[in-house]
């Protein structure tokens, strides 16, 4: 196994922990505001936490529900609400690995489909199993190399 594939499951592995955790969506007033508000904690007791104003506060909870605030300052106002910001990117269908496999393909799809037009414009036209076969065979050529294309 190459070391590109063994870093890729690694991270798999890993990410594979924060896949329940962005099923959960945001509430309409945010995170903060949310568990301050529920905790039954003041403006002015974060603030005072954070050595700043109420006002303050107020921007910073405003700011993280419209998704404009700093990581810096979302976990620094997780903290003075003793809690931890965990921070994380899923990958949208499933895996790494399957998203360099749709990747791959789509990469594969695009090459072998040039070299077949240029064979049909010259009346040398493959059946569709060739084409087919060829499409999976060049997927797996880029999925083992990764070239820096497969992201164009």
């Amino acid at each position: 196994m190459n070391k590109k594939r063994l870093q890729i499951e690694q991270l798999d592995r890993k990410l594979k922990e924060f896949k329940e955790a962005a099923q959960v969506t945001q509430p309409t007033i945010g995170w903060l505001k949310t568990i301050r508000v529920s905790l039954g904690m003041s403006l002015q007791q974060v603030a005072d936490r954070l050595s700043i104003t109420k006002q303050s506060v107020q921007e910073i909870e405003i700011r993280e529900k419209e998704g404009t605030i700093t990581l810096n300052s979302l976990k620094d106002t997780a903290n003075a609400l003793d809690m931890q910001l965990v921070y994380g990117l899923v990958p949208k269908d499933g895996t790494l690995d399957d998203l360099i496999e749709r990747k791959a393909t789509e990469l594969a799809i695009r090459i072998v489909s040039r070299t077949s037009n240029t064979m049909k414009l010259e009346d040398q036209e493959n059946s569709k199993q060739r084409l087919q076969k060829a499409i999976q065979e060049r997927t797996a050529i880029i999925k083992n190399e990764m070239p820096k294309s497969l992201w164009d």
